[in-house]
């Protein structure tokens, strides 16, 4: 039960607090660092590294904070040394494993890019994800509207999504259903906060959802 006395939902999985905000939420919106043999905190996207982790909102601010704060430190209890430009090192892990991950998508077919055949795919009700480059053209965006009930993601580069197709650039590429395309819009979620920051969180998606 929740203070509130309402049962809590353990739908989302399990839930970790953030070292930085101090909010209780389920794993998959944070970043989990543990300690490296040498003192140094590493990042550990997947979850999977040894030892104690310790958890912080996938949000630059509250990275910026828990580095700046000392909270590494405070959290595993020893003195500890963090990377230089910490956000932006997650930032770019966080790319790639977006990047990697559409990649996969696309070969096993549940992935398309090109203006044509994303419109197809929308237009079939085949789409479940529509994908548009932050630095496309805003007009050639808005004539695409994100899936009825689906998801958009617009905070990856031309370069970024291109590197995903094969190509030198993407501007709009859509996602299937099944597969690895939840893991992807989780993990684009979480380079959303990173890249986006927590003021503008919303900015990728104004101006060219229609619905």
């Amino acid at each position: 039960m929740t203070r509130g006395g309402q049962a809590k939902d353990h739908s989302a999985g399990p839930e970790r607090k953030c070292i930085a905000t101090g909010d209780v939420q389920p794993k998959e919106g944070l970043i989990r660092f543990v300690l490296g043999p040498e003192g140094q905190i590493v990042p550990d996207l997947a979850g999977k590294l040894p030892g104690r982790g310790l958890y912080v909102t996938a949000n630059r601010a509250a990275m910026d904070k828990a580095v700046s704060k000392g909270l590494f430190s405070r959290g595993m209890k020893q003195p500890v040394s963090t990377p230089e430009g910490l956000s932006e090192l997650i930032e770019q892990m966080l790319v790639k494993r977006v990047v990697d991950l559409i990649s996969l998508a696309r070969k096993a077919g549940h992935a398309v890019s090109g203006y044509e055949k994303v419109k197809a795919w929308l237009q079939t009700e085949q789409a479940t994800v529509l994908i548009q480059a932050e630095d496309g053209s805003g007009r050639g965006k808005s004539k695409l509207s994100t899936p009825y009930g689906g998801r958009y993601i617009g905070w990856l580069t031309a370069d970024e999504l291109g590197m995903a197709f094969g190509r030198q650039t993407v501007i709009h590429a859509a996602l299937g259903s099944g597969g690895l395309v939840p893991r992807i819009v989780q993990e684009a979620q979480r380079l959303k906060g990173v890249r986006v920051g927590a003021a503008d969180a919303d900015r990728g998606g104004r101006g060219h959802r229609k619905g």
